[in-house]
């Protein structure tokens, strides 16, 4: 139809009626000759659908958008929509805003979908190469990953990284077999333990979506449970996906789902599994070869057939945080999972964190727990050794065991082995001056000094410089402390003590997954306890009040968890198992451990932040950088109208012991942050606004780093 400016003139002089004027347009449009076939560069492109829209991996915020191409004719049969290209893109384009035109350096991408007519007016550059016609990212997965860019203020190009595997040839090669066939429904077996949990795994079985937050019972039970759950999805016709914190996990249930399903009828999706192998699990899952999943992280955007149900075990380990931008969490991402399919969802763990209590609290999931009489039957005994205690406690003095811990690892020795968790891993991490008590720092950069353990020589954590004559900065002092001992040195001391006994260590450097049933002392820091065979006659929590003590909003939270889950590797108090906690026996963590009610804490909490406005009750965003460049993105980004901006505060350098706080600045820089919080129902408003003030600064050529993380974990 013609343009209002080419309609003529109404009335007056002569003028032709508009019907006619439109009749003679109409026939001088059929009489034109036809357009030729567009060409690229004398190549023909493709008849139908020429033009491709394209999302180029560049994780950048004023890129997050698709960019269009030619399809020439060759690569027609193979460019469809969810195949990975490569394209021509930035220096060298006539348009490097828009990369337009044949130039710059290839790029990998995916072909989102395929159009008639390009918006852009001007000459296209084609696509130059199609790397596969695997079709790896379908409309699901892209609404998926467009939803949780858009949530974390990121580019969706990010968390596509995270959501697709790299691509490896021999793995798309493979054929896969077709998909089995629908197993038996299971019966509740153990979930008759919990209220509700028989009425849980019915739903599934017939084809329902229920919700629920599970307080699990303390023993190895929970990895079965989760796959009579799976394996009751399976019996409706669907898929399930669980994703848990580490690969030990993650083989545990692992093996469970293959008691429950048989060999070959899941896949494991793990980071450490290797590019091949884990891509070719992928591609059985795509594919639909597989409909049931286990994994880590990495695992919450796997592309299940028919999603049924979504597990996520223990949601407060800070593994289920990706460490990569945006940072998604895996509970968020489940949680919109089950929303957009309208699946079920299941997160469990034997504590509970304050997030799943708002989910239980709002309506949106309902409880799954054991009656009290069958927790007490479970559960072992705990025992607390406080201040008051160690300050009468002579061997406490000396031997930095508690005569109580000391006789409850005596006596539980002559029954099977014992857990002794040490906030700490390392041999003497964290170090202070025995007088006045301030940290021990390095000259140079301020990082913690460490004593080495091989030759006891000061050295700092950070830069690596010795320090041979330290003295105290604030009191002249010349003698240190170790103010928490790590788990080598630990075990040192407990070898010591205990000469007849073997000690073994788990940490970081050394993780164990099982121990045998014969007494021996076990030295681990908190998530790395192994399994022992039959259960671990005793565990002593030592040092409490240094995962207390952390200037943290959740450090009493993930203290209550990371001693349940020592915990609930004991035997039960029927049959001996005893835990001794070193705290203060008043605070409110260590009365949850001894009530065993990680439930009732969490309401706690819950209710405390709501009083004081903080995460879940509001949605909030973390901000960091150099102060000037801070202060310049604050003064640009247009935050909603409820919006407050809490600081800027300087950004602590490291946590506890000297190690790294995730997000520090780099070492010599001092970077300040500032917190953005928000009420319910503003999240997505705020989330927009800081992701438009990011991308406007980088557009700009902003060069000093802004660092923006919705929904941190760390906003002590």
């Amino acid at each position: 139809m013609s343009s209002e400016n080419d309609r003529p003139e109404q009335g007056g002089g002569g003028g032709e009626p508009e019907q006619l004027a439109l009749i003679r347009e109409s026939v001088r449009r059929a009489k034109a000759p036809k357009a030729k076939p567009r060409t690229w560069r004398g190549a023909a492109l493709a008849k139908e659908l020429p033009v491709a829209r394209v999302l180029v991996d560049k994780g950048v915020l004023h890129l997050d958008r698709y960019f269009e191409y030619a399809v020439p004719e060759e690569l027609d049969a193979v460019a469809q929509p969810g195949v990975r290209v490569r394209v021509r893109f930035g220096a060298g384009s006539k348009n490097v805003r828009d990369g337009r035109r044949e130039g710059g350096g290839l790029i990998d991408g995916f072909l989102v979908e395929r159009v008639a007519e390009a918006e852009y007016q001007g000459p296209l550059a084609a696509l130059a190469q199609v790397v596969s016609p695997e079709q790896v990212l379908d409309p699901e997965l892209l609404g998926l990953t467009r939803a949780v860019a858009d949530r974390y203020a990121g580019s969706l190009a990010d968390v596509l990284q995270l959501a697709v595997p790299p691509r490896h040839a021999k793995a798309e090669a493979r054929e896969f077999p077709a998909p089995p066939a629908p197993p038996a429904a299971p019966e509740p077996g153990s979930w008759q333990r919990y209220e509700r949990g028989a009425d849980f795994v019915a739903s599934l079985a017939a084809g329902g979506s229920p919700r629920a937050v599970w307080t699990a019972l303390p023993g190895p039970e929970w990895a079965d449970e989760i796959a009579r759950a799976v394996r009751a999805t399976l019996a409706s016709g669907r898929g399930a996906l669980v994703v848990v914190p580490t690969v030990r996990l993650a083989a545990r249930v692992d093996q469970a789902l293959r008691e429950a399903l048989g060999p070959g009828q899941h896949a494991v999706l793990t980071a450490e599994a290797g590019q091949q192998r884990r891509y070719s699990e992928w591609l059985a899952v795509r594919r639909g070869a597989v409909r049931a999943v286990v994994g880590t992280r990495a695992a919450m955007f796997a592309p299940v057939r028919r999603l049924g149900l979504v597990v996520l075990w223990d949601d407060g380990d800070a593994h289920h945080s990706d460490d990569h931008a945006p940072f998604p969490h895996v509970r968020e991402v489940l949680e919109l999972r089950a929303a957009r399919d309208k699946c079920a969802f299941l997160a469990g763990s034997w504590s509970c964190t304050v997030e799943a209590a708002q989910l239980v609290r709002s309506g949106w999931a309902a409880a799954i727990a054991a009656p009290r009489a069958e927790v007490r039957r479970t559960a072992p005994l705990v025992r607390t050794v406080g201040d008051l205690d160690l300050a009468r406690d002579e061997a406490a003095r000396a031997a930095r065991l508690p005569s109580i811990a000391w006789e409850t690892a005596r006596t539980a020795l002559r029954e099977g082995p014992v857990l002794v968790q040490v906030p700490r891993r390392g041999y003497v991490p964290r170090l202070a001056c025995q007088r006045c008590r301030e940290p021990a720092r390095c000259r140079a950069c301020a990082g913690p000094l460490e004593a080495r353990e091989a030759t006891g020589v000061l050295a700092c954590g950070w830069c690596g410089r010795e320090e041979p004559g330290w003295s105290c900065a604030e009191c002249g002092g010349t003698r240190l402390r170790a103010q928490v001992v790590g788990a080598r040195r630990t075990a040192e001391e407990l070898g010591r003590a205990f000469a007849a006994v073997p000690v073994r260590t788990s940490g970081r450097e050394q993780v164990l997954d099982t121990v045998s049933g014969e007494p021996a002392l076990v030295v681990s820091t908190p998530g790395a306890e192994p399994v022992a065979e039959g259960g671990y006659a005793a565990a002593l929590l030592l040092d409490g009040w240094a995962m207390l003590g952390r200037p943290d909003l959740r450090a009493g939270e993930d203290a209550l968890r990371r001693w349940i889950a020592a915990s609930a590797l004991v035997r039960p108090q029927d049959a001996g198992g005893t835990v001794v906690v070193v705290a203060e026996p008043t605070l409110r963590p260590v009365q949850a451990l001894v009530r065993w009610d990680p439930v009732g804490h969490a309401v706690r909490e819950l209710a405390d932040r709501a009083e004081l406005g903080f995460p879940p009750v509001s949605r909030m965003a973390a901000v960091s950088g150099l102060p000037d460049a801070l202060a310049d993105f604050l003064g640009a980004v247009r935050l909603p109208a409820d919006a407050e901006v809490l600081g800027p505060v300087p950004v602590p350098e490291s946590g506890g012991g000297g190690t790294r706080r995730p997000g520090a600045p780099p070492p010599g820089e001092h970077w300040e942050r500032a917190l953005v919080r928000v009420p319910p129902g503003s999240g997505a408003a705020l989330a927009a606004a800081l992701k438009q003030a990011q991308a406007a600064r980088m557009a700009r050529g902003g060069i000093e780093p802004v660092r923006v993380r919705v929904d941190p974990l760390d906003i002590g």
